[in-house]
């Protein structure tokens, strides 16, 4: 029923890492299963920053991807925050979003069949202001053959009902997980807040009730001022923080929840080259989801995608799973 993500690549292999680094060796294996669904590589396109993947078809090969998470989706359209939504910041950027989208009815009737030529699993981000919300919406998208598996967004911190609120507590957490599961036989990945006390208990909570995966973290929670009229440079007042600025952070709480669930870990938070890719793999995450990176780079999930390739040759590893979670400490 869902499509694997493992047809035939016909694009020539050529990359640098640690200087030019020929593919002409036996490639690695690269594949990787997260939640029943088997992608061809580790490399996922980060929700809310890759659109709909057809604003990216003229600058890569959407069919080399690992997979797609389109962005953040909705039952109803939403026009999100009020501009100004992003700021560039030190080794990063604020965004203030709000989870703009163009509501489920559009998404299956514009969206949809265009991601049905993509040789990549989708997963579909979705949110809701309610719990009833979320699994309305999970049922809604049962039916849609090209929606390989959905991603449960209960980590946003833009928007003033649901988002964050349900990620920020493990009862919350678990309650709108537990009804998601319900409505949908999809594999479930769920994505968490680093806004949290602990974020190993977040883990565990949605894990107990069937997530099948877990995608972390979602943006740090932060601000900026115009100090000339010394108001917010959002119109939201604060916006999440990505990019590189949050990289350790992410790389930390990847690492911990990795040893405390025995379900896959998908590393999100400033991820921009081979290396960072590799430092999660390591850290025991299973894949990674590239975000800010696209927007500075429309070509980094292709480049990380090679950059990983390169290493396992370069390094004589056969297999990419030979090198997840084997942190050393």
């Amino acid at each position: 029923m869902f499509r694997d993500g493992l047809g035939t690549d016909k694009s020539k292999l050529g990359i640098k890492l640690y200087g030019f680094v020929e593919m002409n060796k036996k490639k690695s294996h690269m594949r990787v299963n997260i939640g029943g669904i088997t992608l061809k590589n580790p490399v996922l396109t980060a929700s809310g920053t890759f659109g709909y993947a057809g604003e990216f078809e003229k600058l890569i090969d959407l069919n080399r991807l690992g997979a797609i998470i389109v962005k953040g989706l909705s039952l109803e359209p939403s026009r999100g925050n009020p501009p100004p939504r992003i700021v560039e910041t030190p080794c990063g950027m604020l965004n203030a979003i709000g989870l703009e989208n163009v509501g489920l009815e559009a998404f299956v009737k514009e969206k949809v069949p265009f991601l049905k030529m993509i040789d990549a699993p989708v997963f579909v981000n979705i949110y809701g202001k309610s719990i009833s919300e979320y699994a309305d919406l999970a049922s809604r998208l049962e039916d849609i053959e090209e929606v390989s598996g959905i991603e449960v967004n209960i980590s946003c911190p833009n928007v003033t009902c649901g988002g964050m609120a349900f990620g920020a507590y493990s009862e919350s957490a678990a309650q709108v997980v537990r009804a998601v599961r319900k409505s949908t036989t999809r594999p479930m990945m769920v994505k968490l807040s680093p806004n949290v006390t602990d974020i190993t208990e977040i883990a565990r909570s949605v894990e107990g009730e069937g997530a099948d995966s877990i995608s972390l973290i979602n943006t740090i929670t932060g601000m900026a001022i115009d100090i000339e009229t010394r108001r917010p440079k959002l119109a939201n007042i604060t916006g999440g923080l990505s990019g590189p600025a949050i990289r350790p952070v992410a790389l930390r709480m990847v690492w911990q929840v990795a040893q405390v669930v025995n379900v896959p870990v998908i590393g999100v938070g400033g991820i921009m080259t081979a290396e960072d890719a590799l430092e999660f793999l390591i850290a025991g995450a299973a894949a990674v989801q590239v975000g800010t990176a696209n927007f500075i780079n429309p070509h980094a999930t292709i480049d990380i995608i090679e950059g990983i390739e390169a290493f396992l040759v370069e390094k004589n590893i056969a297999d990419l799973a030979d090198i997840i979670g084997t942190l050393k400490i």
